[in-house]
């Protein structure tokens, strides 16, 4: 994908962070960042909960709901997210009967992460820097 990204798509995610996630390879070479930072299972998170949302299907949505509680909120779990314990609590007492927004709190708290800690950060990096330059240098 990054053969793919525009240097117009590039230079718009140091606009805002919302522009970066939003956009369409954003959160993939984001993603590719914050590996690098060992905290890519934020936007992973993040990107879970948007698709989640999604979900029409109560059965699907059940089913979703636990792969998400278990890879990233409940306690030691592989990809766990650092989120508060009440917006913990409130999805452990909603998992039974997941909605559409139990996990709102959370991808809000892990946004405000991203936006405050890590996506200046990426913009400062090398790793930014370097895919910007090699597109205008390619004159693309």
């Amino acid at each position: 994908f990054f053969s793919r990204v525009s240097l117009e798509e590039v230079l718009q995610w140091s606009q805002s962070f919302e522009k970066l996630v939003t956009s369409k390879y954003g959160p993939m070479i984001y993603k590719t960042y914050l590996k690098t930072e060992h905290s890519d299972e934020n936007i992973e998170f993040w990107l879970a909960c948007e698709a989640y949302k999604k979900i029409t299907s109560q059965r699907k949505r059940i089913s979703v709901a636990r792969k998400l509680f278990t890879s990233y909120i409940q306690p030691q779990a592989p990809n766990e997210i650092n989120i508060d314990s009440p917006a913990r609590k409130a999805i452990i007492r909603n998992i039974q009967e997941p909605t559409q927004s139990c996990f709102d709190e959370a991808q809000r708290i892990i946004y405000m992460h991203m936006e405050r800690d890590s996506y200046p950060r990426f913009l400062e990096s090398k790793f930014y820097q370097k895919l910007k330059h090699s597109l205008q240098t390619n004159g693309n």
